[in-house]
């Protein structure tokens, strides 16, 4: 039996999931169907659109441009600030909901999953009707849309939930390669960019057809490898395996994907420091202590690069993760290279809270009775997050940067 791949992808993910929480908040205005654009700091000069509304689209507004220049186009523009927090609800809830059918998903960006459905096809059927029933599911559980592409192989399913949106599902199978796909220009083609497609264009390539005809050798010349993985996937040829976790019980790990690819550390430190608090807080639920660190990073060329510290001392307080983990970033971050996803991790668990003696006694005394405080302080901090909610009590470094931001 051939592979069955999924690939849903969420309509407009950071203005819809941000009009669907306004929406569950009391507000009376869907800005889907506003003059709404999903922006930075427009006070601070360095805003930029990550998602717009169909009436901006028809204004000619597009992603990334700035503010300034987007109100140009749109005077009627409202600007309104995403949240991190709210994206990765929404995208969690979702991902959730996708575990229903298998645990073979791919979390490919915040608002993009594929699920390999091969082995789920005897237990719920016909795929294209599953996938109708996601559609649907969906939007009648939390109110945005997605599209739904089915394949043979990743690429397929890719290409397929781009054909029409919002709302819609496609299917780009083996055989319909030549009709679907080939009749498409070149520039549509998956992970083809704006200057290799200029450089096919030149080539006399207008359309993937023609690129999948072309001859392979000329392509590899030209391209190197590129020029091979160009004509293959034009040729609807991918191999790559829907690549999902398998939890250890050995270890506890937090992993997010970002919003947008980051370039900055500080962005990036703000995450690490939220996944470390959720290491954390599973940490204590399951009352064990950690004496290893790791990390990975995932950058926005799909590679992974890890790495672990192993520690002299037992912890499990979230500012302990936290420092570590943002050495073991700051020793493993390529700064060229944009940042799609990153993970924090604890390893080496034990019911015993450890702690290597020193020939220095009274200074290792001290060390331990201070950090003796800093887990109580960490209980208490537990349960008035408990009682009051994760944002009633935050760090005070947090405090301030928020205060001077």
């Amino acid at each position: 039996m051939k592979r069955i791949i999924f690939h849903i992808d969420v309509n407009n993910a950071f203005l819809s999931w941000m009009a669907v929480e306004r929406l569950k908040n009391g507000e009376k205005v869907d800005i889907r169907k506003r003059y709404a654009v999903i922006g930075g700091d427009e006070a601070a000069r360095r805003g930029i659109v990550t998602a717009k509304s169909d009436l901006c689209k028809k204004c000619g507004v597009k992603t990334a441009d700035t503010i300034y220049s987007a109100r140009k186009k749109c005077p009627y523009l409202e600007v309104y600030a995403g949240d991190f927090k709210v994206f990765r609800k929404y995208s969690d809830m979702m991902y959730n909901y996708l575990l229903k059918y298998t645990n073979i998903i791919e979390r490919y960006s915040i608002d993009e999953c594929f699920l390999d459905y091969t082995a789920s096809y005897r237990l719920f059927g016909d795929p294209v009707k599953v996938a109708y029933q996601i559609k649907d599911d969906i939007y009648r559980l939390f109110g945005f849309t997605v599209n739904v592409g089915v394949g043979n192989n990743k690429l397929e399913a890719k290409m397929a939930s781009d054909f029409e949106k919002p709302n819609r599902v496609h299917t780009l199978f083996d055989e319909e390669i030549s009709t679907k796909m080939w009749i498409l220009p070149i520039d549509d083609l998956f992970m083809l960019g704006k200057s290799s497609a200029k450089a096919l264009r030149e080539m006399g390539i207008e359309t993937i057809g023609e690129l999948a005809c072309y001859d392979v050798n000329r392509l590899i010349k030209r391209f190197k490898s590129h020029g091979k993985l160009m004509w293959e996937f034009a040729n609807g040829i991918d191999n790559s395996e829907v690549s999902y976790q398998v939890r250890d019980a050995k270890s506890i790990s937090c992993s997010t994907v970002l919003p947008y690819d980051y370039r900055n550390r500080e962005e990036c430190l703000k995450v690490l420091r939220q996944l470390s608090m959720e290491v954390g807080r599973k940490l204590r639920q399951k009352k064990v202590y950690a004496k290893n660190v790791s990390i990975w990073i995932k950058y926005n060329n799909f590679v992974k690069e890890s790495k672990q510290k192993n520690l002299e001392n037992t912890i499990y307080n979230d500012m302990d993760i936290f420092h570590t983990s943002a050495l073991l970033f700051d020793s493993l971050w390529d700064k060229s290279i944009p940042i799609r996803a990153l993970c924090v991790g604890v390893g080496h668990l034990s019911h015993e809270h450890d702690r290597q003696l020193s020939l220095f006694e009274d200074k290792e005394n001290k060390r331990g009775k201070n950090h003796d405080m800093d887990n109580k302080l960490q209980e208490v901090i537990d349960k008035i997050r408990d009682k009051y909610g994760n944002d009633k009590i935050v760090y005070a470094d947090m405090l301030e940067k928020s205060e001077k931001k």
